[in-house]
């Protein structure tokens, strides 16, 4: 399985795409567990209490899976996985 970081989680792991050993029928949070062993430093930035930290978006196919069985969601094979943290910027004033 394959997981695509975005902004500082990329730099903190050393890259945009992070493949990890996990199969289909395996579970978003196994492969949360096997992308947080291969890359500890990443942990503190994801992880709070315990839990994936609020701020930070887990995506399976484009669609964050707090809509659907959180981190218990199945995954299937070809699944595309991604971790985003918040979003900030843009022009502020007009």
């Amino acid at each position: 399985m394959e997981w695509k970081l975005f902004a500082d989680l990329a730099e903190i792991a050393g890259g945009r795409a992070v493949k990890v050993e996990s199969s289909p029928g395996d579970t978003v949070d196994d492969a949360l567990d096997a992308l947080l062993d291969a890359h500890p430093d990443l942990r503190d930035r994801v992880i709070e209490d315990e839990a994936v930290a609020d701020h930070i978006n887990v995506l399976r196919n484009g669609r964050n899976v707090r809509q659907d069985d959180g981190l218990e969601t199945t995954l299937d094979a070809g699944d595309e996985l991604a971790l985003f943290p918040p979003v900030s910027g843009g022009s502020g004033g007009r």
